[in-house]
């Protein structure tokens, strides 16, 4: 199958905010952020971080999961507990270099599985936290991970978790891109 080219984060909620009736300054005020930010934003000029996007999906009254583009539909005997290569849900945050596919099904379980991308140099940003736990798997490349102020170095092949209500964030210190497995409990998209 082929995949098709996700649509940018920020022209995706340019276009929901216009759907749900709302205008810049309406929905800045909603996420406590700047009315020039959220237009940068939409324009795909300013890098969206993941909190800000949760707060963005939330004051949408959308599941982050919405700015997932899917490629393909899965077969229906395959659906509920397959995810095939080519038919991942993806999402790309626009000017971090940082990019994420679910690699879980669906969301209504316990966990969810990502793979996250980080090009050379990129962070997931601001240290964040969240209900549950995580964990993860360095796949390739290499991956600097803070955790409540904790910073560790792990290369190909490393795993790690955590409890997610401790502030973290990752940055790909190196010259090649960080691919990382990630399982995320309870489901955060």
């Amino acid at each position: 199958m082929k995949q098709n080219d996700s649509i940018p984060v920020g022209f995706q909620v340019r276009d929901l905010r216009k759907a749900k009736g709302l205008t810049i300054p309406q929905l800045a005020a909603k996420v406590g952020r700047s009315t020039g930010w959220l237009s940068q934003v939409e324009r795909n000029m300013s890098p969206v971080t993941i909190p800000n996007l949760k707060l963005i999906s939330d004051a949408l009254a959308v599941q982050i999961t919405w700015f997932f583009q899917g490629n393909a539909v899965a077969a229906e005997d395959e659906r509920d507990f397959i995810v095939r290569k080519e038919a991942r849900r993806q999402l790309r945050y626009t000017g971090t270099g940082v990019s994420e596919e679910l690699l879980s099904p669906n969301l209504s379980r316990q966990i969810e599985m990502l793979m996250t991308t980080l090009e050379p140099g990129a962070s997931t940003g601001e240290p964040y936290s969240r209900k549950g736990e995580e964990g993860g798997y360095v796949v390739s490349g290499v991956l600097e991970l803070t955790v409540a102020g904790n910073t560790q170095t792990l290369d190909s092949g490393d795993s790690f978790a955590f409890e997610s209500n401790l502030p973290h964030t990752c940055h790909n210190p190196g010259d090649v891109p960080t691919s990382v497995v990630w399982v995320v409990t309870p489901p955060s998209y």
